[in-house]
C-alpha cells in the first residue's frame, strides 16, 4: 500500500512533509508491510468510539488517540485496542499522562 493511500485513509492530504514522515514511520514500525492494513482497520473501528489512529507529531510512529468523552466510549475504545494487540501480536506504548498510545509494530 502506498504512503499516499495510507494518508488518504487517515483523512490526510499527502504533501512532502507527510510523505517523509510516513517513510520514517515505516522504518520504525516492526513488520510495517504486514501490519499496515490492520492499523487502518483499527482506525475505522475506533471511529464509533470517538477515537482514531493518526501520525504522531513528536515521534515517528502511528499513534492511537482516545478522544472519547464518556466512560463507556473510552472502555469500548480500549477493548478494540486490546483486541487489536492480542489478535495481531502488536506492541504499543502508552504516552505518559495522555490517552494516547504509539504503535511500535509486531511484538518482537
Amino acid at each position: 500500500m502506498t504512503h499516499d493511500a495510507v494518508l488518504n485513509q487517515l483523512g490526510l492530504i499527502a504533501n512532502e512533509a507527510l510523505l517523509l514522515q510516513m517513510e520514517n514511520i515505516e522504518k520504525n514500525t516492526h513488520g510495517y508491510e504486514k501490519i499496515i492494513k490492520h492499523i487502518l482497520d483499527l482506525h475505522e473501528a475506533l471511529k464509533t468510539s470517538e477515537s482514531y489512529v493518526a501520525l504522531s507529531n513528536s515521534s515517528d510512529h502511528f499513534k492511537i488517540k482516545i478522544d472519547a468523552t464518556s466512560d463507556v466510549s473510552k472502555a469500548e475504545a480500549m477493548g478494540k485496542i486490546n483486541h487489536f494487540c492480542e489478535k495481531f501480536k502488536v506492541e504499543i506504548q502508552k504516552v505518559q499522562g495522555k490517552p494516547t498510545y504509539y504503535i511500535l509494530g509486531f511484538a518482537k
